[in-house]
Protein backbone atom coordinates (compact mmCIF):
# COMPACT_ATOMS: atom_id res chain seq x y z
CA UNK A 1 0.00 0.00 0.00
CA UNK A 2 1.22 3.27 -0.67
CA UNK A 3 1.79 5.84 1.59
CA UNK A 4 -0.06 9.62 1.48
CA UNK A 5 1.54 12.03 4.07
CA UNK A 6 -0.74 13.55 6.73
CA UNK A 7 -1.36 17.52 7.12
CA UNK A 8 -1.60 16.63 10.88
CA UNK A 9 1.79 14.99 10.50
CA UNK A 10 3.45 18.55 11.30
CA UNK A 11 1.43 19.26 14.36
CA UNK A 12 1.94 16.21 16.18
CA UNK A 13 5.90 16.30 15.65
CA UNK A 14 6.43 19.74 16.72
CA UNK A 15 4.06 19.87 19.96
CA UNK A 16 5.56 18.53 22.66
CA UNK A 17 2.74 18.20 24.75
CA UNK A 18 0.68 14.83 25.30
CA UNK A 19 -1.44 14.39 23.08
CA UNK A 20 -5.22 12.61 21.71
CA UNK A 21 -6.13 12.11 18.52
CA UNK A 22 -9.81 11.06 18.26
CA UNK A 23 -10.88 10.05 14.58
CA UNK A 24 -13.22 7.63 13.15
CA UNK A 25 -12.31 3.88 13.03
CA UNK A 26 -9.73 3.05 9.61
CA UNK A 27 -9.20 7.00 9.13
CA UNK A 28 -5.47 5.63 10.00
CA UNK A 29 -4.34 7.20 13.54
CA UNK A 30 -2.40 4.56 14.39
CA UNK A 31 -0.50 4.33 11.22
CA UNK A 32 0.45 8.14 11.94
CA UNK A 33 1.54 7.70 15.58
CA UNK A 34 3.50 4.60 15.42
CA UNK A 35 5.36 6.18 12.70
CA UNK A 36 5.66 9.41 14.19
CA UNK A 37 6.63 7.55 17.42
CA UNK A 38 8.13 4.11 16.55
CA UNK A 39 10.24 3.29 19.56
CA UNK A 40 7.34 4.36 21.99
CA UNK A 41 5.80 1.86 25.00
CA UNK A 42 3.15 0.60 23.09
CA UNK A 43 -0.46 -0.61 24.74
CA UNK A 44 -3.13 -1.73 22.26
CA UNK A 45 -6.48 -1.92 24.39
CA UNK A 46 -7.85 -3.28 21.02
CA UNK A 47 -6.51 -5.86 21.94
CA UNK A 48 -8.81 -8.34 23.95
CA UNK A 49 -6.53 -9.66 26.59
CA UNK A 50 -4.45 -6.05 27.00
CA UNK A 51 -7.81 -4.86 27.55
CA UNK A 52 -8.66 -7.21 29.95
CA UNK A 53 -5.43 -7.04 31.44
CA UNK A 54 -5.85 -3.32 32.19
CA UNK A 55 -9.49 -3.35 33.37
CA UNK A 56 -8.55 -5.98 36.02
CA UNK A 57 -5.92 -4.46 37.48
CA UNK A 58 -5.90 -0.42 37.99
CA UNK A 59 -1.95 -0.47 38.63
CA UNK A 60 -1.17 -2.56 35.51
CA UNK A 61 0.23 1.21 33.95
CA UNK A 62 1.97 2.14 36.70
CA UNK A 63 3.63 -1.53 36.65
CA UNK A 64 4.35 -1.66 32.66
CA UNK A 65 6.03 2.43 33.43
CA UNK A 66 8.27 0.70 36.05
CA UNK A 67 9.63 -1.95 34.23
CA UNK A 68 10.37 0.64 30.84
CA UNK A 69 13.27 2.27 32.09
CA UNK A 70 14.42 5.45 29.86
CA UNK A 71 10.94 5.38 27.87
CA UNK A 72 9.88 8.58 27.21
CA UNK A 73 6.48 8.00 24.94
CA UNK A 74 3.75 5.90 25.95
CA UNK A 75 1.35 5.25 22.91
CA UNK A 76 -2.22 3.81 24.08
CA UNK A 77 -4.70 2.73 21.13
CA UNK A 78 -8.39 3.23 21.54
CA UNK A 79 -7.94 5.25 24.69
CA UNK A 80 -11.91 5.12 24.94
CA UNK A 81 -12.28 1.77 25.77
CA UNK A 82 -11.09 2.32 28.94
CA UNK A 83 -11.92 6.06 29.73
CA UNK A 84 -10.57 5.60 33.92
CA UNK A 85 -7.12 5.29 32.83
CA UNK A 86 -7.42 8.51 31.95
CA UNK A 87 -7.17 9.59 35.63
CA UNK A 88 -4.33 7.08 36.24
CA UNK A 89 -2.36 9.32 32.94
CA UNK A 90 -3.36 12.73 34.32
CA UNK A 91 -2.27 12.16 37.80
CA UNK A 92 1.18 10.67 36.27
CA UNK A 93 1.30 14.31 33.97
CA UNK A 94 0.76 16.09 37.50
CA UNK A 95 3.46 14.10 38.97
CA UNK A 96 6.02 15.81 36.38
CA UNK A 97 7.90 11.84 35.45
CA UNK A 98 9.21 13.40 32.06
CA UNK A 99 6.49 10.92 30.21
CA UNK A 100 4.63 12.11 27.36
CA UNK A 101 1.13 10.48 26.18
CA UNK A 102 0.16 9.74 22.95
CA UNK A 103 -3.55 8.46 23.18
CA UNK A 104 -6.15 7.53 19.97
CA UNK A 105 -9.99 7.43 20.29
CA UNK A 106 -12.84 6.39 18.09
CA UNK A 107 -15.48 7.64 21.06
CA UNK A 108 -15.75 11.43 22.68
CA UNK A 109 -18.78 9.79 24.13
CA UNK A 110 -16.77 6.71 26.12
CA UNK A 111 -14.54 9.85 27.62
CA UNK A 112 -16.61 12.44 29.06
CA UNK A 113 -18.50 8.97 30.23
CA UNK A 114 -15.15 7.93 31.75
CA UNK A 115 -15.33 11.05 33.67
CA UNK A 116 -11.98 11.74 33.29
CA UNK A 117 -10.75 14.94 34.27
CA UNK A 118 -8.70 16.35 31.47
CA UNK A 119 -7.78 19.79 32.70
CA UNK A 120 -6.68 22.52 29.58
CA UNK A 121 -3.05 22.26 28.92
CA UNK A 122 -2.38 19.09 29.98
CA UNK A 123 -3.23 16.93 27.14
CA UNK A 124 -3.99 18.49 23.61
CA UNK A 125 -6.73 17.18 21.63
CA UNK A 126 -6.87 16.78 17.58
CA UNK A 127 -8.97 15.10 15.30
CA UNK A 128 -8.11 13.20 12.04
CA UNK A 129 -10.41 12.07 9.06
CA UNK A 130 -9.69 10.27 5.96
CA UNK A 131 -7.88 11.68 3.54
CA UNK A 132 -8.31 15.59 2.43
CA UNK A 133 -7.52 17.05 -0.64
CA UNK A 134 -4.06 19.35 0.94
CA UNK A 135 -2.84 15.27 1.22
CA UNK A 136 -3.68 14.53 -2.28
CA UNK A 137 -2.10 17.51 -4.06
CA UNK A 138 -5.72 19.19 -4.58
CA UNK A 139 -5.37 16.36 -7.55
CA UNK A 140 -7.59 13.33 -6.48
CA UNK A 141 -9.84 11.52 -9.13
CA UNK A 142 -13.21 12.65 -8.26
CA UNK A 143 -15.36 9.85 -9.53
CA UNK A 144 -13.48 7.75 -7.06
CA UNK A 145 -13.48 10.14 -4.11
CA UNK A 146 -17.55 9.97 -5.05
CA UNK A 147 -17.96 5.98 -5.08
CA UNK A 148 -15.22 5.17 -2.53
CA UNK A 149 -14.53 8.13 -0.71
CA UNK A 150 -10.74 8.73 1.36
CA UNK A 151 -10.23 6.72 3.97
CA UNK A 152 -6.67 5.91 3.60
CA UNK A 153 -6.76 2.35 3.04
CA UNK A 154 -9.45 2.43 0.76
CA UNK A 155 -7.92 4.92 -1.24
CA UNK A 156 -4.55 3.05 -2.42
CA UNK A 157 -6.50 -0.01 -2.67
CA UNK A 158 -5.99 -0.83 -6.55
CA UNK A 159 -8.75 -3.20 -6.31
CA UNK A 160 -12.44 -1.62 -6.92
CA UNK A 161 -13.83 -4.94 -5.58
CA UNK A 162 -12.15 -5.08 -2.36
CA UNK A 163 -12.83 -1.45 -2.24
CA UNK A 164 -16.48 -2.13 -2.08
CA UNK A 165 -16.44 -5.62 -0.29
CA UNK A 166 -14.53 -3.19 2.82
CA UNK A 167 -16.76 -0.24 2.34
CA UNK A 168 -19.92 -2.69 2.93
CA UNK A 169 -18.59 -4.11 6.04
CA UNK A 170 -17.90 -0.88 7.69
CA UNK A 171 -21.35 -0.77 9.36
CA UNK A 172 -21.05 -4.21 10.34
CA UNK A 173 -17.58 -3.57 12.58
CA UNK A 174 -18.79 -0.50 13.07
CA UNK A 175 -22.13 -1.76 14.95
CA UNK A 176 -20.24 -4.29 16.70
CA UNK A 177 -16.79 -2.41 18.04
CA UNK A 178 -17.99 0.75 18.60
CA UNK A 179 -21.54 0.59 19.49
CA UNK A 180 -21.89 -3.14 21.12
CA UNK A 181 -18.93 -3.69 22.44
CA UNK A 182 -18.99 -0.30 23.96
CA UNK A 183 -22.44 -0.66 25.30
CA UNK A 184 -23.68 2.34 24.17
CA UNK A 185 -26.96 1.29 23.43
CA UNK A 186 -28.38 -2.46 24.55
CA UNK A 187 -31.06 -2.04 21.26
CA UNK A 188 -28.62 -3.01 18.73
CA UNK A 189 -31.19 -3.76 16.52
CA UNK A 190 -32.98 -0.73 16.64
CA UNK A 191 -29.29 1.17 16.13
CA UNK A 192 -28.78 -0.66 13.13
CA UNK A 193 -32.14 0.51 11.75
CA UNK A 194 -31.51 4.24 12.90
CA UNK A 195 -28.10 4.01 11.25
CA UNK A 196 -30.05 2.52 7.76
CA UNK A 197 -32.20 5.22 7.60
CA UNK A 198 -29.67 7.82 8.69
CA UNK A 199 -28.13 7.32 5.93
CA UNK A 200 -30.66 7.64 3.45
CA UNK A 201 -31.40 11.29 4.33
CA UNK A 202 -27.69 11.91 5.08
CA UNK A 203 -27.12 15.67 3.31
CA UNK A 204 -30.36 16.86 4.20
CA UNK A 205 -32.03 18.97 7.00
CA UNK A 206 -32.37 17.15 10.19
CA UNK A 207 -35.63 15.58 10.94
CA UNK A 208 -35.39 13.59 14.64
CA UNK A 209 -38.91 12.58 14.73
CA UNK A 210 -39.25 11.02 10.87
CA UNK A 211 -35.81 9.33 11.41
CA UNK A 212 -37.69 7.66 14.87
CA UNK A 213 -40.90 6.51 12.62
CA UNK A 214 -38.82 5.10 9.80
CA UNK A 215 -36.49 3.20 12.35
CA UNK A 216 -39.44 2.38 14.70
CA UNK A 217 -37.81 3.82 17.73
CA UNK A 218 -39.08 6.70 20.03
CA UNK A 219 -38.07 10.39 19.58
CA UNK A 220 -36.08 10.34 22.48
CA UNK A 221 -34.10 7.07 21.59
CA UNK A 222 -33.73 8.68 17.94
CA UNK A 223 -32.60 11.78 19.36
CA UNK A 224 -30.02 9.76 21.55
CA UNK A 225 -28.82 7.90 18.63
CA UNK A 226 -27.82 10.61 16.73
CA UNK A 227 -25.86 11.80 19.63
CA UNK A 228 -24.19 9.16 19.09
CA UNK A 229 -23.16 8.89 15.87
CA UNK A 230 -21.82 12.50 16.49
CA UNK A 231 -20.11 11.51 19.24
CA UNK A 232 -18.25 8.79 17.62
CA UNK A 233 -17.59 10.57 14.92
CA UNK A 234 -19.59 9.11 12.38
CA UNK A 235 -21.44 12.02 11.25
CA UNK A 236 -20.97 15.81 11.53
CA UNK A 237 -24.16 18.41 12.06
CA UNK A 238 -23.81 22.04 10.00
CA UNK A 239 -25.69 23.96 12.33
CA UNK A 240 -28.07 26.94 10.72
CA UNK A 241 -25.92 30.10 9.79
CA UNK A 242 -27.99 32.56 12.32
CA UNK A 243 -30.91 33.38 13.94
CA UNK A 244 -32.74 37.17 12.49
CA UNK A 245 -35.48 39.30 13.08
CA UNK A 246 -35.70 40.49 9.49
CA UNK A 247 -35.25 37.23 7.41
CA UNK A 248 -36.76 34.08 8.95
CA UNK A 249 -33.93 31.11 8.16
CA UNK A 250 -34.80 27.40 8.77
CA UNK A 251 -33.36 26.90 11.76
CA UNK A 252 -32.95 23.15 11.53
CA UNK A 253 -28.89 21.55 11.00
CA UNK A 254 -27.96 19.68 8.35
CA UNK A 255 -25.84 16.54 8.76
CA UNK A 256 -23.10 14.66 6.69
CA UNK A 257 -22.07 11.16 7.18
CA UNK A 258 -17.88 11.97 7.59
CA UNK A 259 -16.66 10.16 4.03
CA UNK A 260 -18.84 9.00 1.10
CA UNK A 261 -17.39 5.66 0.41
CA UNK A 262 -18.70 5.03 3.86
CA UNK A 263 -22.45 6.39 2.99
CA UNK A 264 -21.94 4.12 0.05
CA UNK A 265 -21.63 1.34 1.77
CA UNK A 266 -24.32 1.84 4.63
CA UNK A 267 -26.76 2.46 1.45
CA UNK A 268 -24.85 -0.53 -0.67
CA UNK A 269 -24.74 1.31 -3.89
CA UNK A 270 -21.53 2.67 -5.47
CA UNK A 271 -22.77 3.69 -8.65
CA UNK A 272 -22.93 7.41 -8.87
CA UNK A 273 -25.57 7.95 -11.07
CA UNK A 274 -27.55 11.53 -12.05
CA UNK A 275 -29.67 10.65 -9.21
CA UNK A 276 -27.15 10.63 -6.79
CA UNK A 277 -24.76 12.40 -7.90
CA UNK A 278 -25.29 16.52 -6.64
CA UNK A 279 -25.67 14.57 -2.46
CA UNK A 280 -22.85 12.79 -2.95
CA UNK A 281 -20.78 15.31 -4.23
CA UNK A 282 -22.05 18.02 -1.70
CA UNK A 283 -20.63 15.58 0.66
CA UNK A 284 -17.79 15.15 -0.56
CA UNK A 285 -17.01 18.84 -0.51
CA UNK A 286 -18.80 19.57 3.16
CA UNK A 287 -16.73 17.06 4.21
CA UNK A 288 -13.64 17.92 2.80
CA UNK A 289 -14.00 20.94 3.74
CA UNK A 290 -14.64 19.35 7.54
CA UNK A 291 -11.81 17.22 7.77
CA UNK A 292 -9.20 20.09 6.72
CA UNK A 293 -10.06 22.38 9.60
CA UNK A 294 -9.37 19.45 11.73
CA UNK A 295 -6.09 18.55 9.53
CA UNK A 296 -4.77 21.56 9.40
CA UNK A 297 -5.66 22.28 13.09
CA UNK A 298 -7.28 25.45 12.26
CA UNK A 299 -8.42 27.37 15.07
CA UNK A 300 -11.69 29.69 15.34
CA UNK A 301 -13.74 28.44 12.50
CA UNK A 302 -17.51 28.10 12.52
CA UNK A 303 -19.16 26.42 9.61
CA UNK A 304 -23.09 26.94 8.59
CA UNK A 305 -25.50 26.39 6.14
CA UNK A 306 -27.95 29.45 5.27
CA UNK A 307 -31.36 29.20 3.62
CA UNK A 308 -34.44 31.12 4.24
CA UNK A 309 -38.19 30.07 4.31
CA UNK A 310 -38.23 31.03 0.62
CA UNK A 311 -36.01 28.27 -0.26
CA UNK A 312 -33.25 30.42 -0.88
CA UNK A 313 -29.60 28.55 0.32
CA UNK A 314 -25.69 28.92 0.79
CA UNK A 315 -24.56 25.52 0.86
CA UNK A 316 -21.35 26.06 3.58
CA UNK A 317 -21.13 29.32 5.12
CA UNK A 318 -17.26 29.41 6.57
CA UNK A 319 -16.46 32.44 9.62
CA UNK A 320 -12.73 32.39 10.33
CA UNK A 321 -10.71 35.22 12.11
CA UNK A 322 -10.51 37.56 9.21
CA UNK A 323 -13.16 36.59 6.70
CA UNK A 324 -16.38 35.08 5.80
CA UNK A 325 -16.81 32.39 3.18
CA UNK A 326 -19.88 31.73 1.51
CA UNK A 327 -19.02 28.49 -0.54
CA UNK A 328 -21.95 26.94 -3.16
CA UNK A 329 -21.32 23.76 -4.07
CA UNK A 330 -22.61 22.54 -7.76
CA UNK A 331 -22.64 19.10 -9.25
CA UNK A 332 -22.54 20.91 -12.73
CA UNK A 333 -19.98 20.95 -14.97
CA UNK A 334 -21.53 24.57 -16.38
CA UNK A 335 -22.66 27.49 -14.38
CA UNK A 336 -25.14 29.94 -14.78
CA UNK A 337 -26.97 33.13 -13.86
CA UNK A 338 -29.87 30.66 -11.80
CA UNK A 339 -27.17 29.38 -10.01
CA UNK A 340 -26.72 32.99 -7.97
CA UNK A 341 -29.64 32.90 -6.45
CA UNK A 342 -28.75 32.01 -2.90
CA UNK A 343 -25.43 33.54 -2.85
CA UNK A 344 -27.50 36.82 -3.98
CA UNK A 345 -30.18 36.37 -1.10
CA UNK A 346 -27.19 35.74 1.36
CA UNK A 347 -25.16 38.61 0.45
CA UNK A 348 -27.86 40.85 1.09
CA UNK A 349 -28.66 39.08 4.77
CA UNK A 350 -25.61 39.54 5.79
CA UNK A 351 -24.78 43.01 4.98
CA UNK A 352 -21.41 42.63 5.61
CA UNK A 353 -18.30 42.29 2.95
CA UNK A 354 -17.65 38.20 2.33
CA UNK A 355 -16.56 36.09 -0.10
CA UNK A 356 -18.49 33.97 -2.54
CA UNK A 357 -17.70 31.31 -4.36
CA UNK A 358 -19.29 28.40 -6.43
CA UNK A 359 -17.18 24.90 -6.12
CA UNK A 360 -18.41 23.29 -9.25
CA UNK A 361 -17.20 19.45 -11.17
CA UNK A 362 -15.92 21.87 -13.94
CA UNK A 363 -12.13 22.71 -14.90
CA UNK A 364 -12.14 26.17 -15.16
CA UNK A 365 -11.75 29.07 -13.35
CA UNK A 366 -15.14 31.61 -14.05
CA UNK A 367 -16.66 35.15 -12.34
CA UNK A 368 -20.04 35.78 -13.13
CA UNK A 369 -21.69 38.84 -11.44
CA UNK A 370 -19.59 39.08 -9.28
CA UNK A 371 -19.30 35.48 -7.98
CA UNK A 372 -16.17 33.51 -7.99
CA UNK A 373 -16.37 30.51 -9.72
CA UNK A 374 -13.78 27.54 -9.34
CA UNK A 375 -12.89 23.68 -9.80
CA UNK A 376 -13.92 22.11 -6.26
CA UNK A 377 -10.22 21.00 -5.49
CA UNK A 378 -8.69 24.49 -6.79
CA UNK A 379 -11.42 26.20 -4.33
CA UNK A 380 -10.27 24.47 -1.06
CA UNK A 381 -6.80 25.40 -2.35
CA UNK A 382 -7.61 29.01 -2.59
CA UNK A 383 -9.22 29.39 0.30
CA UNK A 384 -6.58 27.06 2.07
CA UNK A 385 -8.18 24.55 3.19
Amino acid sequence: MSFVARCLSNELTTTSKSLLLLGPRQTGKSTLLNGIFPSAIQINLADEGTYLDFAADPRRLDQVLAAAVGQQTVFIDEIQRLPSLLNTIQKIIDDRRGLRFVLTGSSARKLRRGQANLLPGRIHTYTMGPLVSAELAYAADEQALLAFGSLPGIYTEPSSKDKMKTLSSYAATYLKEEIQAEALTKNIEGFARFLKFAAVTSSQFLDIQKLASQAQINHQTARRYFDILEDTLIVHRVDAFAKSTRTRLVQHPRYFFFDAGVLNGLLGNFTVSDDRKGPLFETLVVTQVIHSVAAKDLMGVRLSSYRTEHGAEVDLIIERQNDTLALEIKATRNIGASDLTGLTSFAKFYGKPHRAIIAYQGNEKLRIDGVEVWPWQQALQEIGL
